[in-house]
């Protein structure tokens, strides 16, 4: 019977890499959004620093798995075989848990997803215990140690608000003093701004690492006999303030001698602080439990504890109260892995770009729709403004306005991804608050979420640098609605998936063990294999541009690949609408809406794109406006009716009606096909740029429409002496009535394009300035 806790060992070993894994992917976010964001130094910098910090963090981290250990339960009230299960149940669920947000690209909090997946298996293990002894539920606080959990779980809530409020403070008042024209000001301003940012950096990263380390707990005859630790506690003001001096006058000589720049050197700093910071204070989440597992493991190995012998249901793990001391070796080889995975994991880009999305200053593409909720806060957010102005006096009011008008900067259309997401002083801000309250709450030994801290900071100085404007404020608050309704839907999942795992472990060991571990590596093979191919799909699969051009000709040339994008995806669309309901295929069908929805977004994208189009266009080319604006409503009149072909058909298969009859699948059958040779041939011509070829497509056009026109008479003739189903009809109707739209959508486009193309017009287009 003890075999398989030797196995158990071994599979929480490899657990806590892929948790490692999982777990950077997910919190890579935390500590490289505000540099990547701002683009204050370049990407590989950025890398090498962070992976310093991780590697010297993970170092400083023994002293937070005292969370796993002992921080949500009393380990005391548990025997060795409940404890191996607590701590199984919780891996194998974080590592499922971290990876459905990490496909999904959503910031969640490790910390949380440990917590409450302690607690949540800890309960389960605890309930099975009183139900067995006839105990009352009563009881289970002598199992929960309730105190620390309140404390650790009324911390991370509590951290959610302090951030965002003390973020969007600081911003505003580093705004108000800075303004957006803080490379010109005063060298002593940023000297100062340099002094105390560093300040609360460095003595975050002293008081974080230095008290994480067994040197910090030696006296010493030159600090009074005191431990450094315990100096560094009693002194904090004196130190604080020396510090201040110190980097004010070190800023102000970099300043003036060498013309450093001081924000890009806080922000250098500050990403190694939150990258320390990040593997000081979670690293426990990855890889406490198993290190846990295994300390017990240990103990009930040793004669000198288990010196009766007893079987593993009958030795306590009073041992795992005493404090944890993880081995350094260990500590450096989960620090190697975790520098690896944020070098190579692809998911943590995905979870970067979430929360820069976010955060931007310009326009981006918004990932979020709006909800009630956004709609209210920004609607309320708008009137505390109205209030405001009506308070504060004009004079005063055009002055702060002014420190937060932003720089109009012109850069060609294709560059505009080289802008940063938000300037200088917003990162140094992000990284300063961010790195000052971790370091409290990890001086009190709280676990808080990296996670929430570093998020919600950044949220706050985007709110209060009002990069939430009237265009995106209702989109931005939506996306962090969702992002903190899923770390709520993150506790709740937490907690009842590790009590359901711990629940089945205690089934049957021995069967419910390698069963579910085998379930849950399948579960992230399948997850690694589907992100793999869709990122794959997103490279290969073929997506509408934006054009550049500034001529009518110059338009059509560079749209036609667009539009022969459209009509080949337009006809597929179309084909396997006809094909679904012919087979009743629901799979079809739902796969058909996706296909639909996604280009349907892509040409929303497009029509957005017109302003800027307008803007980069001269004076004499007007008409390249027009004709595009022109060409972009037919392509929204195509997509609309197949929009609309692609519902009616999935809703009428969706809700079990009856399957057209044999002759009406037969005749969309014959539709299709003509379609189908009229959509090839479309896309021929544009593919190839024959566009003398539209006119003999276009003498088609009365051919196509007298026989779907016939189809529609047929119809007719049915539903008066033989129809028999009214849905029936009525999709069928709205198929053929749908179809004819579509047709003259699609020719009014191909005549948009006849009309305008002049072969003896060389094409003209903007050209971006040359890289020097």
């Amino acid at each position: 019977m003890e075999n398989i806790y030797f196995y158990m060992i071994i599979a929480l070993a490899i657990l806590a890499v892929a948790d490692l894994v999982v777990g950077v992917s997910n919190d890579a976010v935390n500590f490289l959004n505000s540099a990547i964001g701002s683009k204050a130094i370049s990407f590989r910098t950025i890398m090498i620093v962070a992976s310093l910090g991780i590697a010297i963090g993970a170092i400083f981290s023994s002293g937070m798995m005292e969370v796993a250990r002992k921080g949500i339960f009393n380990p005391g009230e548990f025997m060795f075989s409940e404890i191996m299960i607590i701590f199984m149940a919780v891996m194998i669920t974080d590592i499922l848990l971290l990876d459905f947000f990490n496909s999904v690209g959503m910031p969640t909090s490790t910390t949380v997803s440990i917590v409450f997946e302690l607690l949540g298996a800890a309960v389960a293990i605890s309930l099975i215990k009183i139900g067995h002894d006839g105990g009352s539920f009563g009881d289970l606080v002598n199992y929960i140690n309730t105190s620390k959990a309140s404390e650790i779980i009324f911390g991370i809530l509590l951290s959610v608000i302090v951030s965002f409020s003390i973020g969007a403070l600081v911003q505003w008042v580093a705004r108000l003093l800075l303004s957006y024209d803080f490379e010109r000001k005063a060298k002593w301003v940023g000297a100062l701004f340099g002094g105390f940012a560093l300040t609360s950096i460095t003595y975050f990263i002293f008081m974080k690492g230095i008290g994480g380390t067994n040197f910090a707990k030696q006296s010493f005859d030159l600090i009074g006999g005191e431990t450094i630790q315990s100096y560094l506690e009693h002194n904090v003001l004196s130190i604080v303030g020396v510090s201040f001096i110190f980097w004010s006058l070190l800023s102000f000589t970099l300043i003036s001698l060498t013309k450093t720049n001081i924000y890009k050197l806080v922000i250098l700093i500050g990403t190694f602080a939150l990258a320390l910071a990040f593997a000081g204070n979670d690293l426990v989440n990855f890889i406490g439990p198993s290190t846990g597992a295994y300390q017990a493991y240990l103990d009930f190995m040793n004669p000198e504890i288990n010196t009766l012998g007893l079987s593993a249901s009958e030795f306590s793990m009073h041992s795992l109260s005493s404090k944890a001391s993880t081995p350094t070796l260990l500590l450096l080889i989960a620090g190697l892995i975790m520098v690896l995975t944020l070098w190579f994991s692809t998911k943590a880009q995905n979870v970067v770009k979430t929360s820069l999305d976010l955060a931007s200053q310009g326009n981006t593409k918004e990932r979020f729709q709006p909800n009630f909720l956004s709609r209210v806060f920004v609607r309320s957010a708008v009137l505390t403004s109205q209030v405001s102005a009506y308070i504060l006096p004009q004079s005063w009011q055009a002055k702060i306005d002014k420190q937060f008008e932003a720089p109009v900067i012109k850069i060609s259309k294709d560059k505009t991804y080289e802008l940063p997401a938000f300037d200088l002083v917003r990162a140094a801000v992000n990284l300063m608050v961010a790195a000052v309250l971790i370091s409290i709450a990890t001086s009190y030994k709280l676990p808080l979420s990296t996670t929430y801290v570093t998020f919600m900071v950044a949220m706050g100085t985007s709110l209060a640098d009002r990069a939430w404007g009237a265009e995106s404020a209702v989109y931005r608050v939506a996306g962090v609605i969702n992002v903190i309704g899923g770390w709520f839907f993150t506790a709740f999942s937490a907690f009842f998936a590790a009590a359901l795992v711990a629940y089945l472990l205690n089934l049957n060991i021995n069967i419910m063990f390698p069963l579910l571990l085998v379930i849950a590596f399948a579960i992230l093979i399948r997850s690694s294999i589907s992100h793999n191919k869709k990122t794959k799909e997103a490279k290969a699969e073929d997506s509408l541009t934006k054009s550049e051009s500034s001529s009518i000709q110059g338009v059509i040339h560079e749209s036609a690949g667009n539009i022969a994008n459209v009509v080949k995806r337009g006809n597929r669309i179309y084909t396997n609408a006809i094909n679904g309901l012919a087979k009743q295929d629901l799979t079809l069908l739902k796969k058909n809406k996706k296909q639909i929805n996604k280009l349907s977004e892509e040409i929303d994208e497009l029509r957005d794109n017109i302003f800027y189009f307008i803007k980069n266009l001269d004076d004499s080319s007007v008409g390249a406006s027009n004709f595009y604006i022109h060409i972009l409503g037919y392509l929204q009149d195509m997509i609309q009716s197949l929009e609309y072909i692609t519902k009616v058909s999935h809703k009428h298969v969706h809700n079990n009606h009856k399957k057209l009859k044999f002759n009406q699948i037969k005749e969309l059958k014959e539709v299709d096909e003509r379609f189908e040779r009229l959509f090839e041939n479309t896309r021929k011509a544009f593919e190839s740029r024959s566009f003398e070829e539209i006119g003999v497509i276009l003498t088609r056009k009365d051919e196509i429409l007298k026989l779907v026109s016939d189809k529609i008479h047929k119809q007719v003739e049915r539903t008066r002496t033989e129809e028999s189903s009214p849905k029936n009809t009525t999709l069928y109707f709205s198929i053929l009535l749908e179809t004819k739209d579509l047709l003259k959508a699609t020719m009014n486009l191909l005549e948009e394009y006849h009309n305008s193309h002049d072969s003896s017009v060389k094409p003209a287009t903007l050209k971006a300035p040359e890289e020097e």
